[in-house]
């Protein structure tokens, strides 16, 4: 936080802070032998993040798949110990609990988990999956369980009357549903989601989210949101934070990151974003990344984006590591280029459907001549 903001503003923005992560770091350790380990590496799937959730908003997390965001939201609900790092949660550490403890905070914590065939038990009747909770934290007794499940299996629109019934014959939305009911049954003020529409049908997509939202304005949630498609997130999110490879490079309010994305990968994320406009979808020009992500074993030094970086400076990207810091009010960006005045403007994302559209009066008037002589110009401005 800029030391320029009033002690009051920050006592009050602390205040509305549920969750807190400073530094955090999941490192898997490589080991060799059969019978005398050793450590000869690890994987850093998450390489010391700082965030902050605040109370009753949905913060979306996005990047490539492997970049750690799963890791990120098991590590806060200590299903993964971190390696390293605080989670702040109501103000306690979770990272130093342990038995009793840890259990009756996670009474305040759920997760809804990205297959909904492999995360409920086959074994065990819808009325079990969604009433074990209940019964493990204490909540109800055996007899209210039953109302209990009922009542939750019918807010998330599942018929109350198929309780007996096993996950195999529930579709794949029903059983996301199922699941979303299992998260709500002990009545949770933060839920980690972790790409919970992933593995469902378009069709499907729009109604479990329409769900989340009504459930959050009725339970006032607090949801961290882990997703891969940008659309959906700009359209659920309060603000987003970018992830690659293990940190945290971008993060701000929803209208700020995709009006005005400041980091290099951010730009290339949301070109990526198809445009529904065949037109204007034909003449921009999309941010192309070369080369792979980088293994998480051995991440390049410096800012890890720096290989795959169209504005890359050597002798600056690789080889100091960039700070996450606040550029503009409440936008954070890690990237030694972002100045207060300047930053590299790479066209990327829905800004290009007006420019193109632009491109397009432009032409109509003075003809396709000069259009594209406007259009070779600009490629020989803007930096490759």
């Amino acid at each position: 936080m800029n030391a320029s903001v009033p002690a009051a503003a920050a006592a009050a923005a602390a205040s509305e802070t549920l969750v807190s992560i400073e530094g955090l770091k999941v490192h898997f350790p490589i080991t060799s032998g059969v019978v005398f380990q050793r450590k000869v590496g690890a994987v850093y799937a998450v390489d010391g993040i700082d965030l902050s959730i605040l109370e009753g908003e949905t913060l979306g997390l996005v990047g490539e798949s492997g970049c750690g965001k799963s890791t990120t939201g098991r590590a806060i609900l200590q299903l993964i110990r971190p390696t390293a790092g605080r989670v702040l949660y109501e103000g306690g550490d979770l990272a130093h609990l342990r038995g009793a403890k840890l259990r009756r905070q996670r009474k305040r914590m759920q997760m809804i988990f990205q297959d909904p065939y492999a995360s409920l038990n086959g074994r065990m009747t819808v009325g079990d999956i969604v009433g074990e909770p209940l019964l493990v934290h204490k909540v109800v007794t055996r007899r209210q369980r039953g109302a209990r499940v009922r009542e939750l299996l019918k807010t998330v629109g599942i018929n109350p009357n198929t309780l007996n019934r096993y996950p195999h014959e529930f579709s794949g939305g029903q059983r996301q549903r199922i699941g979303i009911a299992r998260a709500l049954a002990i009545e949770p003020n933060f839920i980690v989601c972790d790409e919970p529409i992933s593995a469902l049908d378009v069709s499907i997509r729009a109604q479990i989210i329409n769900l989340l939202q009504q459930l959050q304005r009725e339970f006032g949630l607090t949801y961290l949101f882990i997703a891969h498609d940008l659309s959906v997130v700009r359209h659920i999110s309060d603000r987003v934070a970018v992830m690659y490879l293990g940190r945290i490079v971008e993060l701000a309010a929803n209208a700020d990151l995709y009006g005005q994305p400041l980091h290099p990968y951010t730009q290339a994320l949301l070109s990526a974003v198809p445009i529904p406009d065949p037109t204007a979808e034909e003449q921009r020009r999309a941010v192309v990344l070369t080369g792979d992500v980088p293994s998480p074993v051995d991440p390049p030094a410096g800012c890890h984006f720096h290989p795959r970086c169209p504005a890359m400076r050597y002798g600056l990207c690789d080889v100091q590591t960039p700070e996450l810091r606040e550029v503009r009010p409440g936008h954070w960006a890690a990237c030694h280029l972002i100045t207060d005045d300047d930053y590299p403007f790479i066209r990327a994302g829905e800004g290009d459907l007006a420019e193109a559209q632009s491109a397009a009066a432009l032409g109509a008037v003075t003809g396709p001549s000069a259009t594209a002589a406007d259009g070779a110009a600009a490629d020989g401005g803007e930096p490759a």
